[in-house]
């Protein structure tokens, strides 16, 4: 839509607080989002509102006040930390004489610089595109119509009719190409289902802390910084954990307050990474005073997405920003864990984190040594054809120990189609293994 040079525009910020809004903006969180996109705020207009105004968004009063501001910084940019209707930006542009852009435009922006990958660039693009569809009337207002008069009537479209079909065409295009990455991803998850391979994702707040944590459980050497969305494309590392083996962890796109909907569908593909992962981990900054806030957001976007229901291990992240850290394991009155406090900094609390994640990933799977005897070798050769023979051995008496280990719908099927009950079998006892 602009031109932008890659940093050092001068902005005016501009944050309203309305009465009756109960899902306030946070201005500080703002201003990291200005400094992220690489922006230098120069000036904040604040203010109060009953009701957005349908025009301007503000009043007029303000209207003239932010008139003052952007001339005398000499601003070349206006940001609202809010989402502005089409028009709205269009005659704010008119008034100001120079460019507006709305809460949505600059996260937007701010993905467009942090897109690696190629998935991650298209993802990007059609977010934009399907953004930038309803605003192309601002550039080209003196084309709306075509002009009458000897030859020029007749059959055609104005550039702006030109440049919407334009735009679907690259749209439909884009979603084409995204849809063969969705397919291929979907091919690898069922590839790590048929060998059983849990997935773990890591999703939480921007700037909580995920992908350095990602990178002490891994040994990884994924971009992590002290800003918002430090992480856009997702990273897939195996890891090894007691009592499960391995799985795969996955480091993804933080959430924010109000993501924009055209965001979580362009990046639907990779949220798919999170929706048919087997737990998820909710890294939480747990020195973050909105943290509880925090958490209500991302909630309301795993609902969003459908992954409300999967398994999840809040993982308060940051302890050693607290004056008394202490990492630990809290759980619930079944003894399930619940919370693990960590630092992704200092390391320490990692081993707590695997080890809550093994009890939750182990709780599905059925691992124990059965005592079999000679006519009982039906449920031994099921069990080789089932891959879930980790040892055997013979005992004096002629019995075949075996070390078994797979999924428990699996155990339970097996047991169901050979009329066994777990009452009839002979058990020696769970093994503990090392973690490779």
């Amino acid at each position: 839509m602009f031109d932008r040079p890659d940093s050092g525009e001068r902005a005016v910020l501009v944050h309203l607080d309305f009465h009756r809004d109960s899902e306030k903006e946070d201005p500080q969180e703002f201003k990291e989002l200005v400094v992220s996109a690489g922006v230098e705020p120069v000036d904040f207009v604040t203010g109060v509102r009953d009701q957005p105004s349908p025009r301007y968004f503000i009043g007029t009063g303000k209207l003239d006040e932010l008139k003052s501001v952007v001339e005398a910084h000499e601003a070349e940019l206006v940001l609202f930390n809010h989402s502005l209707s089409p028009s709205q930006e269009r005659n704010l542009e008119k008034e100001l004489k120079c460019r507006v852009i709305d809460r949505t435009g600059l996260i937007l922006d701010i993905f467009a610089q942090r897109a690696r990958t190629h998935e991650g660039k298209l993802q990007v693009e059609l977010a934009q595109l399907e953004h930038l569809s309803t605003r192309l009337i601002r550039g080209w207002t003196h084309l709306e119509r075509q002009k009458g008069g000897i030859g020029l009537r007749g059959p055609g479209e104005t550039q702006l009719e030109t440049d919407r079909r334009l735009l679907r065409a690259r749209i439909k295009a884009i979603n084409a190409r995204l849809e063969r990455v969705r397919k291929q991803r979907e091919q690898g998850r069922r590839s790590r289902k048929r060998a059983e391979i849990p997935s773990v994702s890591l999703v939480g707040y921007t700037n909580a802390g995920k992908s350095t944590l990602f990178n002490k459980i891994t040994d990884a050497a994924v971009y992590a910084a002290d800003q918002l969305f430090a992480t856009l494309d997702p990273t897939l590392r195996r890891i090894e954990m007691d009592n499960v083996g391995p799985a795969v962890l996955a480091d993804t796109v933080g959430f924010i307050r109000h993501l924009p909907h055209k965001l979580v569908d362009a990046f639907r593909a990779t949220l798919e990474e999170t929706v048919n992962a087997d737990l998820l981990l909710h890294v939480i900054d747990c020195a973050d005073e909105d943290r509880f806030d925090n958490i209500e957001q991302v909630e309301s976007v795993l609902s969003e997405i459908g992954a409300a229901d999967i398994p999840t291990l809040k993982v308060y992240n940051k302890t050693d920003l607290l004056e008394s850290p202490q990492c630990r394991i809290d759980r619930d009155e079944d003894g399930v864990p619940e919370r693990v406090w960590v630092s992704a900094v200092t390391g320490q609390g990692v081993d707590l984190l695997f080890q809550a994640m093994g009890e939750l990933l182990g709780a599905e799977y059925f691992e124990n040594i059965l005592a079999l005897t000679p006519a009982q070798g039906r449920l031994r050769a099921r069990l080789f054809e089932l891959n879930a023979v980790r040892r055997e051995h013979y005992d004096d008496q002629g019995n075949c120990n075996l070390d078994v280990k797979l999924q428990r719908r699996d155990w339970n099927q097996l047991l169901r189609q050979l009329e066994i009950s777990e009452d009839q079998l002979s058990m020696v006892g769970p093994v503990v293994h090392d973690r490779v």
